[in-house]
């Protein structure tokens, strides 16, 4: 009987499913963040960790056929840093875009926009697959949860020294950090996920400077999803902790659609099919 193993890694977490050859799931797993570029080390820690949650009893984890969607698997050197940790017995490590645009379109032309404490874009397009973006923060990641939390307190700080007017969003931000240096403090040290812990307070709110970084947020988005669009627009799919906020932004646009299925469930797909 053969083992498949899906495992979907993000900025947030990991999470695993095993299943059979007819695709029955076995057993399922959960672990911390699997960005590969930001911690190999982790990753590969959270990656066994969530697999030996699902591994069914008296099985073992060199039997596992393995398809790992990861944050930053589209940076090579970062790939080529895990792989040695991990004692599958066969092993595809491809970005989590491609996980999540397969399980959410199945084998349906369309774009996806998966935004969450990072954010990629991808599109699946008469049999050939395509994705954009998934740089990082430092580098990209528009509109991203990270994004939006590092835009507000940016903002904060420019509306502090006059450049906008000063909200009630914006001056808690500075008084909850300490003022503004304790803002420049957090900055200095925080991690994607720090930043977009702050991302759902601004998605949230009805404060001026919320609206402001949103709306930039959202045409970020839209440039992305532009630039994938043929001549005759492809449905979109909208993903990740911010995916509804996104939607409801972007409808107007393009033809926005629910996601048929998981990241996790393109991920078992692709582990099968790479041994059919």
């Amino acid at each position: 009987m053969g083992l498949f193993l899906g495992i979907d890694g993000g900025g947030t977490g990991c999470r695993a499913r095993i299943v059979d050859d007819a695709g029955r799931t076995l057993g399922e797993g959960a672990a911390g963040p699997a960005n590969v570029t930001t911690d190999s080390h982790g990753t590969c820690a959270n990656i066994l960790t969530a697999t030996r949650q699902a591994l069914p009893q008296g099985a073992e984890i060199a039997e596992l056929q393995a398809v790992l969607g990861l944050a930053g698997a589209n940076v090579r050197d970062s790939v080529a840093r895990l792989l040695p940790g991990l004692p599958f017995a066969r092993i595809r490590v491809v970005s989590d875009a491609l996980t999540a645009t397969r399980g959410a379109l199945g084998a349906a032309d369309g774009i996806v926009a998966a935004i969450g404490t990072g954010s990629v874009f991808s599109r699946q397009w008469r049999g050939e697959y395509c994705q954009v973006g998934g740089w990082g923060l430092v580098l990209g990641d528009e509109g991203s949860g990270g994004w939006i939390g590092r835009a507000i307190l940016a903002h904060a700080l420019r509306a502090r020294d006059g450049l906008f007017t000063e909200t009630d969003l914006t001056c808690d931000l500075i008084r909850e950090h300490g003022g503004p240096d304790g803002v420049v403090a957090f900055a200095r040290d925080a991690r994607p996920t720090d930043f977009a812990r702050l991302a759902p307070r601004v998605a949230a709110s009805d404060d001026e400077a919320a609206h402001r970084v949103m709306a930039a947020a959202a045409e970020e988005v839209a440039a992305w999803i532009a630039l994938l669009q043929p001549e005759r627009p492809l449905p979109v799919v909208l993903l990740g902790g911010l995916g509804e906020q996104f939607a409801r932004l972007l409808a107007p646009r393009w033809t926005i659609q629910p996601a048929m299925g998981t990241a996790l469930d393109g991920a078992v797909a692709l582990a099968r099919e790479e041994a059919a």
